[in-house]
């Protein structure tokens, strides 16, 4: 008889709030709501896996590199790992969200491979690289992972292009995932082998999978009157806020203006890089009295108006962005899976002044933070547990075949994700992690994303664009200087990193000349 449990631990529950049960061949796990709905959402063009890829500096490998070596430590750490052995087993008839067991036919070759870098081996060809990885779907019959290899970059180093499914990670599960993938030594010792052999879970049978499914969603049905309460109240905290003219709020869905980005999505990714220095947005968080992350929303705020300029595209209103928040107790809990909610807030795209348009993303990360407060951390959460599989499934391949996301206004204009990582340096495999670039999904209808990853005393950001809505994803990479040098100069500060060089050193004044109307005060309601 196989055990099957929710993400909680406990059979049968409603609303997965516990930490994922992290050891290998405990039991048969079954997924959260919202861990499933990334495989509901996911279509032939709309891929949901994240990744990362990472720069890698093999000088520091003892005994030099080698592809053995790497595919050497990825397994002597799998253990360690559950997203790594596990896959999926889906529910007959779809009466309930799959279930999470270790594979019994796991070949870790299948996972990590080999593949050359075209000449130079700059970012560019990386990036190139990282887009037709990231461009082709994960095989749910195996565990959802890939890690590649990229051999012949400039100054002999090598790239590490991994792609894991969402319905595994999320952004801060995937950094927690860092602590037992990465050391901070190059010549650390390996990791203690699990205790006892590890035997994989035996594949629960369909009445089994059946009679946990039913008691479940018998549980899931008692359970829902008190959530109608919870959300009712919510809903009620949020009006009451949208009308006090007093009260700072975010953004709302469906109020985006259009985007030559935002539309139906094709199959083919495009990828590319920016860095600037962290000691600079630290800079401009103490001088302009606002948070870090505020600094990041104006920073890509930014780089998306000079794009839209390039391009004789700026709309009158401002773009809508939203901004996925980690709801984990404390930040971190040790649990993998999506414990995720998200907000959204405008990004004063159409502000010249780069100091008002800080101001206006102030106000509104703000009021956004209260909305999400007075909604609740755990509502997207407790209602994707009601998430129907077959029909979430059907509406997401309708939608998208049918190419709908063309016939209304958007639901926002871009995903910005901002990840804290580590300051000091890490190492993979022996080998020196020079830079780490996240990308995130594209999203049906919003055909870019960009994340944010802090390392050392760098910012690296990823943007994850679909090809055809995006068709120079390097051109809106390279706005980034342009975006800092604005900050830069309205911060008064003379001495930039070296590092950082604008690619346009007229752009900054140059965008002044199209400005669009300014407002004077940031607005207090949306």
């Amino acid at each position: 008889m196989v055990h099957v449990t929710d993400a909680t631990g406990q059979p049968g529950l409603a609303e997965s709030s516990g930490p994922h049960d992290p050891r290998i061949g405990s039991h048969v796990e079954r997924l959260s709501g919202l861990d499933a709905s990334f495989l509901y959402l996911e279509t032939p063009t709309h891929h949901m896996h994240v990744a990362m890829t990472m720069v890698l500096d093999p000088d520091s490998m003892p005994g030099g590199y080698s592809f053995e070596k790497v595919k050497e430590f990825i397994a002597d750490r799998l253990h360690l790992v559950p997203p790594f052995r596990r896959r999926l087993v889906e529910v007959p008839l779809n009466l309930h969200h799959p279930v999470w067991v270790d594979d019994p036919h796991f070949d870790i070759d299948y996972h990590i491979r080999r593949i050359g870098c075209p000449a130079p081996g700059g970012r560019r060809e990386l990036g190139e690289m990282a887009g037709q990885i990231a461009s082709s779907p994960l095989d749910r019959t195996r565990p959802l992972w890939e890690l590649w290899v990229v051999e012949g970059l400039k100054q002999d180093r090598i790239g590490i292009v991994t792609k894991v499914h969402h319905a595994a990670i999320d952004g801060a599960s995937g950094s927690e995932l860092m602590i037992h993938l990465f050391s901070l030594e190059p010549d650390a010792p390996p990791p203690p082998p699990p205790a006892g052999e590890v035997e994989p879970d035996e594949i629960p049978n369909d009445l089994e999978l059946l009679g946990y499914a039913v008691a479940s969603r018998f549980r899931r049905t008692i359970a829902l009157p008190s959530l109608l309460g919870r959300t009712a109240g919510a809903m009620s905290r949020v009006v009451a806020g949208r009308r006090d003219p007093h009260a700072l709020v975010g953004a709302a869905p469906l109020t985006a203006p259009r985007t030559s980005w935002c539309g139906p999505l094709g199959t083919s990714r495009s990828v590319g890089f920016a860095r600037v220095p962290l000691s600079e947005l630290k800079r401009f968080k103490t001088i302009f009295g606002c948070t870090v992350n505020d600094v990041v929303l104006a920073l890509c705020a930014g780089t998306l108006r000079e794009y839209m300029l390039d391009h004789d595209d700026l709309p009158d209103m401002p773009l809508v962005a939203t901004c996925p928040v980690s709801v984990r107790p404390g930040g971190h809990d040790g649990s993998l899976g999506n414990r995720v909610s998200a907000m959204f807030t405008k990004l004063a795209t159409n502000e010249a002044d780069p100091v008002e348009r800080l101001r206006v993303i102030q106000a509104f990360t703000a009021g956004a933070k209260e909305e999400h407060n007075a909604v609740g951390a755990e509502m997207l959460q407790n209602w994707a547990e009601y998430a129907a599989p077959n029909t979430f499934n059907l509406a997401s391949r309708l939608y998208s075949s049918l190419g709908l996301a063309g016939a209304h206004r958007p639901i926002h204009n871009v995903i910005i994700s901002n990840v804290p990582g580590p300051p000091f340096p890490l190492y993979f495999a022996g080998a020196r992690m020079v830079a780490a670039y996240p990308m995130g999904p594209v999203m049906e209808g919003v055909g870019l994303n960009i994340t944010v990853f802090s390392y050392e005393d760098h910012v690296d950001i990823g943007f994850m664009a679909d090809s055809a809505l995006v068709p120079d994803v390097w051109n809106l990479a390279d706005r980034v200087s342009d975006a800092l040098a604005e900050l830069r100069e309205a911060a008064g500060l003379t001495s930039p990193d070296p590092a950082v060089t604008p690619k346009k050193k007229s752009r900054a004044k140059s965008s002044a000349s199209k400005k669009a109307p300014a407002k004077k005060k940031a607005p207090a309601k949306s």
